[in-house]
This record gives structure tokens, sequence and C-alpha cells, in this order.
């Protein structure tokens, strides 16, 4: 069982960045691979970026891709995502999730935990 908690939202302005950070409970947080998803007003959840358990493979939706960077400390129990060039259409709630030996995953199902969310506002 993990527990995940995320922080480092706000608001920001077009071009900005931002640090989310989520932070996981557990001895075990080395067996679960980490996604990043997002869930803006009115639309469903979407992948947002992956980490495999071992660090070795990241993955992104398109629209990251070359401005988001997820990272993780498996020693700490910490699992990041850098946002640069912020876009206003990258408002929304981001979400982390934790998938229990999985390799990294952009499919919703395929994760078993989840944190409450943290929300990025991007004014342009």
């Amino acid at each position: 069982q993990v527990q995940l908690v995320e922080s480092g939202g706000g608001l920001v302005q077009a071009g900005g960045s931002l640090r989310l950070s989520c932070a996981a409970s557990g001895r075990t947080f080395s067996s679960y691979a980490m996604g990043w998803f997002r869930q803006a007003p009115g639309k469903e959840r979407l992948f947002v970026a992956a980490i495999s358990r071992s660090v070795d493979r990241t993955y992104y939706t398109d629209s990251a891709k070359g401005r988001f960077t997820i990272s993780r400390d498996n020693a700490n129990n910490m699992v990041y995502l850098q946002m640069n060039s912020l876009k206003p259409e990258d408002t929304a709630v981001y979400y982390c999730a934790a998938d229990y030996y999985g390799l990294g995953s952009a499919r919703r199902g395929d994760y078993d935990h989840w944190g409450q969310g943290t929300q990025v506002t991007v004014s342009s």
C-alpha cells in the first residue's frame, strides 16, 4: 500500500515554470512505476508522464515532450514533474499515481494508487 501527496501547484504566467512534487509513504516505493496525470474542468483525466521503477525509462504525452521532465528519488520516496514553458492549456489539476510493479504506463487503469491532486493554473 502507498499513499501519495502532491504539492507545488499554483498560479503562474504563460512561459513560466513550476515543479510538482509527490511524496509517497511506505517502504516499497521502488516497487512502483510512477505517473503524472492531469484533469481540466469538465474533461477526462489524461496522461502526462511516467517513469519506470528503476528510473531508466521515462514516457511523455506529446504535449509534454521537450517542456516537462519527470524524475524520482527512490531513497526519499519522491517523484517530481518539472514543467517549463507553461501554456494556458496546461491548466488542470495534476495527479500523481503509482503502478505496482508496473513498467511505466500511459493508461489510467494501470495505476493502483492516486493522490488528491494539486491545482496548476497558467494565465495568459
